[in-house]
């Protein structure tokens, strides 16, 4: 049974960071292409970032370029997202997701983790 479970999320201040986890089960990670997304209430779910299978190739959308930095690490079947200099903007549900194309479209994945949330608050 193929699964993603998030993890990391918590309260930070702005200006802070925080380290998000995506564990993967019943597949290895490097044989499919990563997202991550978030959702904030009322708002429509946004691409973040993308990691390719080989790792080589990432992608990130412009609200969180040069801020966030995603990494894989494959002994541990475990995605990472690292968010710095955060914002209250970034409040959201932040989702990793499974599929085979690097892009910042939700239709582009399959298997989608359960969702960890983020609160970026003085």
């Amino acid at each position: 049974q193929l699964q993603l479970v998030d993890s990391g999320g918590g309260l930070v201040q702005p200006g802070g960071s925080l380290r998000l986890s995506c564990a993967a089960s019943g597949f290895t990670l490097n044989s499919y292409v990563i997202g991550w997304f978030r959702q904030a209430p009322g708002k429509e779910r946004e691409g973040v970032s993308c990691i390719s299978d080989s790792g080589r190739t990432t992608l990130y959308s412009d609200s969180v370029k040069g801020r966030f930095t995603v990494s894989s690490d494959n002994a541990k079947n475990t995605v990472y997202l690292q968010m710095n200099s955060l914002k209250p903007e970034d409040t959201a549900v932040y989702f990793c997701a499974a599929g085979f194309s690097c892009s910042m479209w939700f239709q582009d994945y399959h298997y989608w983790g359960q969702g960890t949330s983020v609160t970026v608050s003085s």
